[in-house]
């Protein structure tokens, strides 16, 4: 049984060998990936953040998974109490679809499937924690059951989420690149980028005079291409921007500059 992961940040990686001939394995950063090779039996896969602030927040905390395109081999379930339920089949794996969780629901469970030919097969996945409550986070359509709906953040939610959102910025909508009908990818052309993580958006907008980049977008809240200027915050998640927060510009800034005014603003932007 060979067993790799990696994670960002500090080492967190932990075996506990055979336990009843499964295999304990804890990771313990907020993301990271975990290789299984030439997969047999079972492994038990338990997330435990070093981070304080995620400890101490069980209940908010979502565990979510993305198997790479290439992972066989195995099925994924998440355990709890000795009880299964299935969140990724061996097929499911090829789609690369993503899966979360509550982080109190329990474990992950990854059992090899039998067959006699092990030598090709490799379980593989990249996971992250998410913290459920935040700006914008109602956008993400993994964290919940219900389909997305497109209803709009409070005041405090969007001062909150142009500080500390992975990006922020000020443009327009583009149209439709790619994606699917629930969750298409629009391209963004932004005036003034606040701040952004992870390269998401390029200087080379048309004429070299914004950034450019690409946004998930719930369906329910597609706007129409180029038809007003926005506040545009969200997250990253395995490497793809998912809008948050975004109002019409205007309103924010009025928001913002009532919120300076009394000196409520959570942090300070250069508007000007």
């Amino acid at each position: 049984m060979v067993v790799g992961a990696s994670c960002c940040g500090e080492s967190g990686l932990s075996h506990e060998a055979h336990r009843r001939d499964v295999e304990q394995v804890y990771l313990r950063c907020s993301q990271g990936s975990l290789e299984w090779l030439y997969p047999t039996g079972a492994i038990i896969v338990n997330l435990r953040p070093n981070t304080e602030s995620l400890s101490r927040r069980t209940a908010d905390v979502f565990v979510c998974i993305k198997p790479q395109t290439f992972s066989q081999g195995s099925h994924v379930y998440l355990e709890h109490e000795g009880d299964l339920r299935l969140l990724l089949s061996d097929a499911d794996q090829a789609q690369g679809a993503v899966r979360c969780f509550s982080l109190k629901e329990g474990a992950l469970f990854v059992e090899a499937v039998p067959q006699r030919d092990i030598s090709r097969k490799i379980t593989a996945f990249q996971y992250e924690l998410v913290l459920s409550q935040g700006p914008g986070g109602h956008m993400y359509p993994y964290l919940h059951q219900e389909p997305v709906t497109c209803k709009p953040c409070s005041d405090q939610e969007v001062l909150l989420a142009v500080c500390t959102s992975d990006f922020a910025g000020c443009g327009t909508f583009g149209d439709a690149a790619s994606g699917s009908n629930q969750h298409p990818v629009v391209t963004a052309t932004l005036r003034r980028l606040f701040h952004q993580k992870s390269g998401l958006f390029a200087w080379g907008g048309p004429r070299g005079q914004g950034w450019r980049g690409r946004v998930s977008v719930p369906a329910a809240c597609v706007m129409r291409p180029g038809e007003d200027e926005y506040l545009l915050t969200g997250s990253v998640h395995f490497g793809e921007a998912w809008l948050g927060c975004a109002p019409r510009y205007r309103d924010f800034l009025k928001l913002y500059a009532e919120a300076v005014n009394t000196g409520t603003n959570p942090c300070h932007i250069d508007t000007d």
